[in-house]
């Protein structure tokens, strides 16, 4: 069984390498990010998307963006990566990874001493390192997970949060790659997500890649499904989570964990610690990102709506903590009750 690699140091280290997710599952093509411009416009477009793979893109990705400042005098340097940062972060305001990676190598920045091109060396390491960990953390997420799928286990998930969403073999979708890595039989239903079609278009693409079962539905078939006693479990991703335990993650969440709950499914959320938002009380706090109309009314082909009517767009819903029957993190399966603060306590850990 193999992954994709869906973001890296290109060869000559000079660029943000990624696979352009807007073109699957019709063309595989890798990309090269070498500005600021470069790395804005792929993260706002979804050419890189989920939560910790930008992160990492975006952290890479204001190294790339200051190499050109490297001979200029320190001051004027981290001036620039103060500028360049703030730009980046605040690109997809919802996912708590892009600005806490770049807050990362801001700190790194204003802590090394030394020249711009010292401070520039401190920053690349930093980079690496957070693409290093985002890789472990996906396997130890894996790791704590794999011990909810039984052999057989039928998994429902939505969007896509596996090795397409990250640096790793990703989140919801990591403990179903070590499953099958340990010879159990996993099928997966994959939501299609509208309107940019993740699920179908990503999910589906990455899981036949490694040889695993998988199935796509249209979004609204999901309770049917559950109804029918097809569903052993609901495993999503997220892209914030809120200090009581509220979930961020791609519109359609909400309805799904809603689903669950009736069927008596077990619904879990798969994400690492740093999705892990202390500072954000409840979700009524996290700022939603509204996406363009025609993401909905135009879509991929004809128009499918008339060009003259609103759109409601937003590109994530919040599923309250009391839907969630437990968080996979790379800390361990964390139950009720939620409290996520700054010393890192998050109720009980099961594994």
């Amino acid at each position: 069984m193999s992954t994709v690699e869906s973001v890296r140091w290109s060869a000559d280290g000079g660029a943000v390498d990624i696979i352009d997710q807007r073109l699957l599952p019709g063309t595989l093509l890798r990309r090269e990010l070498r500005s600021a411009d470069d790395v804005c416009e792929a993260i706002l477009t979804l050419a890189v998307r989920g939560a910790p793979a930008i992160g990492v893109a975006g952290a890479m990705g204001l190294v790339v963006a200051l190499a050109p400042h490297a001979e200029e005098d320190r001051e004027r340097f981290l001036a620039c990566a103060e500028e360049l940062g703030e730009r980046i972060a605040r690109v997809r305001p919802t996912a708590v990874n892009l600005s806490w990676a770049i807050g990362r190598l801001r700190r790194v920045a204003r802590e090394t001493e030394g020249n711009a091109r010292a401070v520039l060396g401190a920053m690349r390491r930093e980079a690496t390192r957070i693409l290093d960990e985002d890789r472990e953390m996906c396997r130890r997420i894996g790791e704590h997970g794999v011990g909810l799928l039984s052999d057989g286990a039928r998994v429902l998930t939505h969007c896509n949060a596996g090795a397409l969403a990250t640096a790793g073999i990703g989140t919801a979708l990591a403990p179903v790659y070590v499953a099958a890595e340990r010879g159990r039989r996993v099928a997966v239903f994959a939501d299609e997500t509208r309107p940019l079609m993740q699920g179908s278009r990503l999910t589906a693409w990455e899981l036949a890649q490694a040889g695993i079962d998988v199935t796509v539905l249209a979004d609204s078939m999901a309770a049917s499904l559950m109804r029918e006693g097809k569903v052993d479990l609901v495993m999503v991703g997220a892209d914030r989570i809120a200090a009581n335990g509220d979930v961020a993650n791609k519109i359609g969440t909400y309805p799904l964990a809603l689903a669950a709950h009736h069927h008596g499914v077990p619904f879990y959320v798969a994400a690492p610690w740093s999705t892990f938002d202390p500072a954000t009380a409840t979700g009524h706090q996290i700022v939603i990102e509204h996406r363009a109309a025609d993401e909905l009314a135009r879509g991929f082909a004809s128009p499918v709506s008339p060009r003259d009517v609103a759109v409601y767009n937003p590109a994530f819903d919040v599923t309250p903590a009391a839907l969630v029957t437990a968080f996979v993190t790379d800390r361990g399966v964390l139950r009720p009750p939620y409290r996520f603060d700054e010393a890192g306590h998050a109720g009980e850990s099961a594994g």
